[in-house]
């Protein structure tokens, strides 16, 4: 299958299933910012893995990953009747710390800005 067609399927997946997550009453999946950081699909469409990250860290997304794990089946049938594609790819949702990591990222930087601009050093290029 042409890698184009994969990408266009990718992100049309990727976009319906931010969607629906919004429409699951799970308080699992619900409670707090939870995010899809990264679809990738198999070339023969057999398979997705949704990876999902959450603001209040790798706990909570293993949370959230078992609050979609529960609700799959309804995930992937609306999924199914969305995209209007003849197989939907079987669902599987995995956490990552991706929001976390960036965060912690972001705020070593803003932390070692901050001591520069104190110390009366000048690092914006």
């Amino acid at each position: 299958m042409p890698s184009h067609k994969i990408e266009r399927i990718t992100e049309d997946i990727h976009r319906e299933l931010t969607a629906i997550f919004r429409e699951l009453k799970d308080p699992r999946v619900q409670g707090g910012l939870i995010s899809i950081v990264r679809v990738d699909v198999t070339n023969d469409l057999s398979y997705c893995t949704v990876f999902i990250s959450a603001m209040e860290g790798m706990e909570k997304a293993k949370i959230a990953v078992e609050g979609l794990k529960s609700a799959g089946g309804f995930i992937r049938r609306e999924l199914g009747l969305r995209l209007k594609i003849r197989h939907v790819p079987a669902l599987l949702f995995r956490a990552t710390d991706s929001i976390e990591y960036g965060a912690s990222i972001n705020k070593l930087l803003m932390d070692w800005k901050d001591g520069a601009e104190e110390n009366g050093e000048d690092h914006d290029d």
